[in-house]
């Protein structure tokens, strides 16, 4: 192993640049050279590539985002896609590559492995939704964040006795918003693993106003079957069974813009420096993340064929905790 590439693919987390500057610094402590590809699998594809140095990832740390940008790339769906993005990394002598970002790219990640191109991924999603990490690169960050919000959002509500309808992001998974629901104390929490019926949740409205509570928290992930907007559209009509005067906040792309907080710059380091201790114990076409209190290497098949359990038993303890 002489040369590596890394690469940030799909939407970016906070800690992606921690991520990328521990793949960097320990590739070059163990004497290779590193190439960062600028705007994920597009620069594969277009051969938009720079080598990086330890200096060159300076005071990143600390910053959300990534620094080697993202896209989505059609083309690299592709089989002449792919074929370019082999030949960009073969006329560059790069030796392997390594994949930093969520369920779509670790598809790509094993796309190429199964070129017989060397490839390790690194967890990185806030949506939490990748089968072989307990918890990925970003998803700390921008639940404080959602968490934050909702707070700031329950003092007015307290104010103006009002309920407000939370929506977090999290594409087809629950997991931020079960999780910001119940640190924040929510009345309700919508996910798209449980089926919603728009009229119990009016009831829980109805029953939180009748028991006195001075405001209504519910939190409901993007991706649910009833989002924010459709069940306010669905109680414009019903308002007044509902007690509360209804608002909606819908948190979006906020969540995946802050500075990674301390979890996901040391998750981010970690998984950074497993990565090439993969590549130089010869190990490849797996992904890095965390399981318990270690870090795993899954088989990039086994991630890609895998659906990532949510415990939905806790939105039981959500109902019990918001009585």
């Amino acid at each position: 192993m002489k040369r590596i590439a890394v690469l940030t693919s799909g939407g970016d987390a906070p800690g992606m640049n921690a991520a990328i500057r521990a793949v960097v610094r320990t590739g070059v402590d163990r004497g290779w050279e590193v190439f960062g590809v600028s705007r994920g699998y597009l620069g594969l594809v277009t051969d938009n590539m720079m080598p990086l140095g330890a200096r060159d990832v300076s005071n990143i740390i600390q910053q959300g985002g990534t620094m080697l940008n993202s896209s989505r790339c059609p083309e690299f769906r592709t089989e002449d896609g792919r074929l370019k993005a082999l030949g960009s990394l073969r006329r560059r002598g790069i030796d392997a590559l390594i994949v930093i970002g969520g369920g779509g790219s670790q598809t790509g990640a094993y796309a190429l492995s199964q070129m017989d191109y060397p490839v390790v991924g690194v967890a990185s999603t806030i949506d939490n939704d990748l089968y072989g990490s307990e918890i990925t690169i970003g998803v700390d960050t921008a639940l404080n964040i959602a968490l934050e919000a909702i707070d700031r959002l329950k003092v007015t509500a307290s104010s103006h006795q009002r309920a407000f309808l939370v929506e977090v992001m999290g594409r087809d998974c629950g997991y931020l918003a079960l999780m910001a629901g119940i640190a924040g104390g929510a009345e309700l929490v919508i996910i798209p693993e449980v089926k919603t019926d728009p009229e119990i949740v009016a009831g829980e409205l109805r029953d939180a106003y009748k028991r006195g509570k001075g405001h209504a928290l519910i939190v409901v992930a993007e991706g649910a079957q009833y989002n924010a907007q459709k069940l306010a559209h669905y109680f414009q009509k019903h308002h007044e069974r509902l007690g509360f005067d209804l608002r909606v906040t819908t948190l979006g792309h906020v969540q995946r813009g802050g500075a990674p907080g301390a979890f996901d710059r040391l998750l981010g380091t970690r998984l950074g420096a497993a990565a090439t201790a993969c590549l130089s114990e010869g190990r490849d076409g797996v992904l890095v993340g965390r399981v318990g209190e270690v870090t795993k290497a899954t088989p990039l098949a086994e991630v890609v064929s895998s659906k990532k359990p949510l415990d939905v038993g806790l939105l039981d303890l959500a109902r019990v905790l918001a009585k």
